[in-house]
């Protein structure tokens, strides 16, 4: 099993979990790590398939783009934080139920 296959399904298997985690889970904060676990996945398998062919060096393109991603993963997650504390503040909630129960 070639190391090209490994990460392309690790990463899959990341961004399925993930997308289960954030269709089941009602918590907010839960909700911003499932997210986590698909961007996660999704860099998994990007740096994985940019060395395609073994002994070439890999393609950089995708390698750049993992950069990039991880950069505005980080930004999209502090605003997600930072809105499900501002939801907080205003109505004492973090779940998308309509019970006021945490």
């Amino acid at each position: 099993m070639s190391s090209v296959l490994v990460f392309a399904l690790t990463g899959v298997v990341l961004i399925l979990l993930g997308l289960y985690a954030l269709l089941v889970q009602r918590h907010l904060l839960r909700k911003v790590l499932a997210f986590n676990v698909i961007s996660s996945g999704i860099f998994l398998l990007l740096a994985g398939l940019a060395r395609r062919t073994p002994g070439v060096e890999p393609d950089p393109v995708p390698q750049a783009m993992v950069l990039t991603g991880i950069v505005v993963a980080v930004a999209a997650t502090a605003l997600a934080l930072a809105m499900i504390q501002a939801l907080r503040s205003a109505t004492g909630r973090t779940r998308l139920d309509d019970s006021g129960e945490d």
